[in-house]
């Protein structure tokens, strides 16, 4: 690190857990997020202000007015544009050290597998079921962790599903995909603002822990959020052993 990098990222060298070895870490790491709204928004900010070096946005939608009640990474000037420019115009105001890919698309198949093989750690910010799993899947593949948000009226969750971790679970243990669970969007359900902004900082601070190795991850733990009485729920999630993805893939 140079002595404008130090000095950036002093307050987290000064912690014992990070240190210079740590924030190297961060420098060096690729991080996948797949969604640029409410969730990608809070946690793609805090990877760039943390130093992660290298962040891939994808989304194929544009900036709506309806978007900024909760989506903190765009702003008026910039409705009608691709979210992912938006936001990679966001986070290079933060950190311009940082490189910031923005994918215009709806990954699937192959690129998304190529993707998430590319990436130290895959944040999914989406808001639907069938890209959900077609994330995990590619996940559980590659051998890459995921760190998986939702965010609902004033409901949220988060968990980690870490493929490295032996006998850890899968998006698809705890959702299985052969299951009907039916996708809710906010242009009909509604969400309270400031919900996506604790859940995708949670989901950054998750991915940055698993990044530099510190603290203990959310792999086998769902939080689950009451926003209204601000209360946190913790599930266990065991590993499904007839799971789809994970069992019968052998890791």
């Amino acid at each position: 690190m140079n002595d404008a990098q130090l000095l950036r990222y002093s307050r987290h060298i000064l912690l014992d857990e990070i240190g210079i070895e740590g924030q190297e870490r961060l420098l060096a790491a690729s991080a996948l997020i797949i969604g640029a709204g409410g969730l990608g928004s809070p946690a793609a900010m805090y990877l760039a202000s943390a130093g992660v070096g290298r962040i891939v946005l994808v989304d194929d939608d544009e900036v709506d007015l309806t978007n900024l009640q909760r989506q903190i990474m765009h702003t008026s000037a910039r409705v009608g544009q691709p979210k992912v420019e938006s936001g990679r115009e966001a986070l290079l105001q933060i950190n311009p050290d940082i490189e910031v890919l923005a994918l215009r698309e709806r990954v699937a198949g192959e690129r998304l597998a190529q993707l998430v093989a590319e990436a130290t750690v895959v944040l999914d910010c989406c808001d639907n079921f069938a890209t959900r799993h077609a994330v995990n899947r590619a996940c559980v593949a590659a051998g890459v962790p995921l760190v998986s948000g939702a965010a609902i009226r004033f409901d949220g969750q988060i968990s980690v599903f870490d493929p490295r971790l032996p006998g850890a679970p899968c998006y698809n243990c705890l959702f299985p995909d052969d299951q009907s669970f039916q996708d809710a969007a906010c242009s009909t359900m509604g969400v309270f603002a400031p919900l996506v902004g604790v859940i995708g900082a949670m989901q950054a601070a998750e991915a940055l822990k698993i990044i530099m190795a510190v603290g203990t991850p959310l792999a086998g733990r769902l939080l689950l959020l009451d926003g209204r009485a601000m209360e946190w729920t913790s599930i266990g999630v065991a590993r499904n052993d007839s799971c789809a993805v994970c069992a019968a893939s052998g890791i």
